[in-house]
């Protein structure tokens, strides 16, 4: 990381309304950032990718020394009109749904496990790492997976980031996948009507990463894990499951089937067997 890389960040956010603009749509935490623009502290690869997606400019670029920085960014006034302006239409439908959601979903913040029949690897459970929390007015999450295949393979991890919206007693979530912004995925979740939160069922739509990308539903689980927690151990164990592994209780497993009954003509979401 180069010492021109605070200055060519603060050139690209002031085509932005405001520094608490960047963060909100980027989905960063402000303090963190803020660090980034004063140099204390710098981005990971990923992030950096992130930021770079965000602002339609290249990792390489980025680092370049400012006044070359600078001109190149001069001569690129559609890449930067584009990151800075959403159309209004947008805008207006989002801050609609923020406003109905209302502060309902503040209970709900903190970390779980995300359980469903992996649409990539049919036949197994895959179990990933869910964040949601507030910035500013938002209700926003990161989705963190763990693929391994095989024991000795090194794993590849997926960032998938979104918002949520509680609406008409239903927690509804759209998140996209960030580093290649290829597939975006919808779950709908019950609300717990408990004192603790313990669990959320629902139903997952999306498409599946393999080759054909075709679309799928599936159930899903969230499992409560607090308001904070030692992300790197967690992340240890997300990943692939077997159907018959004893790493996962049998009561989420049994959540998990897609099975349809008799008198039921489609795949509908069931409250935790008890």
């Amino acid at each position: 990381m180069t010492e021109h890389f605070c200055s060519n960040l603060k050139l690209l956010c002031s085509y932005h309304k405001s520094i608490a603009e960047v963060c909100r749509r980027l989905g960063v935490n402000r303090t963190q950032f803020n660090r980034y623009l004063k140099g204390s502290n710098h981005p990971s690869t990923h992030r950096l990718q992130q930021i770079c997606d965000f602002f339609g400019v290249e990792p390489h670029e980025i680092l370049l020394p400012h006044h070359q920085f600078q001109r190149l960014i001069s001569v690129r006034p559609r890449i930067t009109t584009h990151a800075t302006e959403q159309p209004a239409a947008e805008q207006q439908h989002l801050q609609r749904l923020r406003q109905q959601s209302g502060q309902g979903l503040d209970r709900y913040l903190g970390y779980y496990f995300e359980y469903y029949l992996s649409m990539a690897s049919p036949g197994k459970i895959l179990r990933t790492l869910v964040h949601i929390e507030k910035v500013s007015d938002q209700v926003v999450f990161q989705r963190l997976e763990r693929m391994q295949e095989r024991p000795n393979e090194k794993p590849c991890h997926g960032i998938y980031l979104g918002a949520a919206y509680l609406l008409a007693d239903r927690i509804f979530m759209v998140d996209y996948e960030s580093l290649t912004g290829q597939e975006i995925s919808q779950t709908i979740l019950f609300p717990s009507y408990r004192n603790r939160i313990s669990y959320l069922t629902g139903l997952k739509l999306g498409a599946s990463g393999s080759g054909e990308r075709m679309p799928c539903a599936t159930r899903v689980v969230y499992e409560h894990l607090g308001n904070s927690v030692d992300k790197r151990q967690a992340l240890r164990l997300c990943g692939l499951y077997p159907l018959d592994t004893d790493q996962i209780e049998p009561l989420l497993k049994q959540a998990l089937s897609n099975q349809i009954a008799a008198d039921e003509y489609h795949l509908r979401a069931r409250h935790l067997p008890r």
